[in-house]
């Protein structure tokens, strides 16, 4: 009895302390969800914590589920249209359907070899995986779970990424140094275009006219012409761009250079480096506030995420995180930035000053709590939604 009643006062202290940190005035109805779901690559689960707080809910900042899928999950991505999250297992070669209301796999797909990353389209009705280990893009109907075709692309594709207009898919293969069009609609390749050395993530303009592509083993990104498929400019940046954040506005296209601490900002209009900064040791990851005006970086090697104001080209506030951050998202609201520490195995839950009630903006910022995942975690998305009447 005693140690129940310690883990009662320990659990109650706990929960005061993050409630703290927490305004006053959310609004949000008894039947709103937000859920970030984490990929642990060596437990074999997907990790559930809640990122919004209901009075009363006691799963809030916290890991409150953990989810058993395939063999090494990797990426992951959440459906627009319907509350479910798919997950890529590496080495089961499978994708596991999260249900989010349930938070429960409810469907397996099977697809070809070594996949690492899924695409959905803003439609919810496609989901394309690139095959890294068989040369190929698996085309998955979401609603009827099953896939409708494998298309051939390059050697080594890392990446499928789907144009808003959901027309192209656009395939980084990373070993043959090109990239692959495929015509959604016909489920074919339209053509593969030779880019530059070991292509990886993908950015397409708002408009679906254009794709950029990071290549980290020339340091340099590719600016390709999807309509006409060819290759339009091939852009210097720092060493080793690993990933792309597109602003929402769709002007501007911010690259982290992992090699050379630091992040380039290119014009999406006219293909032209605007600059490059210091940002932070090895910057892993960059995500872009809604109104544009912030940019929000995990930095790998300093174990810590900087944001840096666009308007005014200036480093504003690093926030100390975890060990080893890689995946960073913002929640909905824009009160909450997540990083994932690949290496403490944690979440690390930021405020920003977009948090109800703040006052002094940069005042503002701060570490709220650390989240545990499993080991080796992978990957993040944020799924928001309504529960039906009764789910709880």
């Amino acid at each position: 009895m005693k140690r129940i009643f310690l883990f009662v006062v320990i659990a109650a202290v706990i929960g005061l302390a993050l409630w703290k940190f927490y305004p006053r005035n959310l609004t949000y109805s008894p039947s709103y969800r937000a859920y970030a779901y984490v990929t642990n690559g060596k437990s074999g689960t997907v990790s559930v914590i809640d990122v919004y707080p209901r009075v009363g809910a006691a799963t809030a900042l916290r890991a409150f589920r953990s989810i058993t899928v395939g063999d090494n999950p990797t990426g992951l991505a959440a459906n627009p249209t319907r509350n479910e999250v798919y997950v890529v297992n590496t080495d089961s070669n499978n994708v596991s359907v999260i249900d989010a209301e349930q938070n429960k796999v409810v469907a397996t797909i099977g697809v070809h070899r070594a996949p690492y990353f899924i695409d959905v389209s803003r439609d919810g009705q496609r989901g394309y995986v690139a095959n890294s280990g068989s040369a190929n893009v698996s085309v998955i109907d979401l609603e009827n779970r099953k896939v409708l075709a494998n298309v051939r692309v390059g050697g080594g594709p890392g990446l499928a990424r789907v144009s808003p207009d959901g027309e192209t898919v656009v395939v980084s293969n990373r070993t043959d140094g090109s990239v692959t069009l495929i015509d959604a609609g016909k489920m074919a390749a339209r053509a593969t275009i030779s880019i530059c050395k070991e292509p990886t993530d993908i950015a397409v303009t708002m408009d679906s006219a254009k794709a950029f592509v990071a290549c980290s083993g020339s340091d340099q990104v590719a600016a390709v012409d999807l309509k006409n498929a060819k290759l339009l400019a091939l852009l210097d940046v720092g060493k080793t761009p690993t990933s792309l954040a597109l602003k929402p506005d769709g002007g501007e296209l911010v690259v982290c250079n992992f090699g050379s601490d630091t992040i380039s900002m290119i014009e999406t209009g006219t293909n032209e480096v605007a600059g490059s900064y210091l940002i932070g040791k090895q910057p892993s990851e960059a995500v872009v506030s809604a109104d544009n005006s912030l940019l929000y970086v995990s930095n790998f090697g300093s174990d810590s995420v900087a944001v840096y104001n666009i308007d005014n080209g200036k480093v504003i506030d690093s926030i100390r995180v975890g060990s080893k951050p890689d995946a960073i998202v913002l929640t909905p609201h824009q009160d909450l930035v997540l990083a994932l520490d690949s290496e403490s195995s944690d979440v690390a839950i930021v405020r920003t000053e977009k948090w109800p009630g703040s006052s002094k903006l940069s005042a503002e910022r701060a570490l709220v709590t650390m989240a545990p995942v499993g080991v080796q975690p992978h990957d993040m998305v944020v799924k928001d939604f309504m529960v039906k009447t009764g789910q709880r």
